[in-house]
């Protein structure tokens, strides 16, 4: 049993000595307790998101259709460079955007829309990351991918020809 004790007080002088105070803290140890594993027992640990992905097996490369294909460059500083088409022949002029604005969204949406409305099909997104991007920036272009409902996407390895580009616009 827990007990809580006071020292008795030195009187010499043969005075009537007092009773010691005695409290039991066996209750008050319970209910710690008690509290205690009712706590562990009902609280609940934050899940980790992930995303899902599924990456092209090397030896099996895959045809992209030109019509409907949007090449996304990651370089430095949250910029983004993108076009429409193949590298060789785009079908705009590359673009210049920022991660952290509407921008790379807005263009997202508008080519997702126009491919659809073309080819009664949905868009396909290669994204490139570069030497010089974050890998924060990767995610939040996979984020993009998932608010846009982008259905395919890929991540793909970066040419020359796309760091060229880059080089050009001053995002690498």
């Amino acid at each position: 049993m827990a007990e809580l004790t006071n020292p008795s007080s030195g009187n010499s002088r043969g005075a009537r000595s007092s009773a010691v105070p005695r409290v039991d803290l066996t209750a008050m140890v319970d209910l710690a307790f008690l509290l205690i594993t009712f706590f562990m027992l009902t609280t609940t640990l934050a899940k980790q998101n992930g995303i899902d992905l599924s990456m092209p097996v090397d030896d099996d490369p895959q045809e992209v259709s030109a019509g409907r294909s949007m090449t996304v460059c990651l370089g430095d500083n949250t910029k983004v460079l993108w076009y429409m088409g193949t590298q060789d022949h785009p079908s705009n002029n590359p673009q210049l955007n920022s991660l952290s604005g509407d921008g790379i969204r807005k263009a997202l949406m508008s080519n997702s829309k126009d491919v659809l409305r073309k080819t009664g099909k949905g868009l396909i997104v290669l994204i490139k990351p570069s030497d010089k991007s974050v890998y924060g920036d990767l995610v939040n272009i996979l984020d993009e991918m998932k608010v846009t409902e982008v259905p395919t996407y890929a991540i793909v390895e970066i040419s020359d020809g796309d760091l060229d580009m880059m080089r050009t616009s001053r995002i690498y």
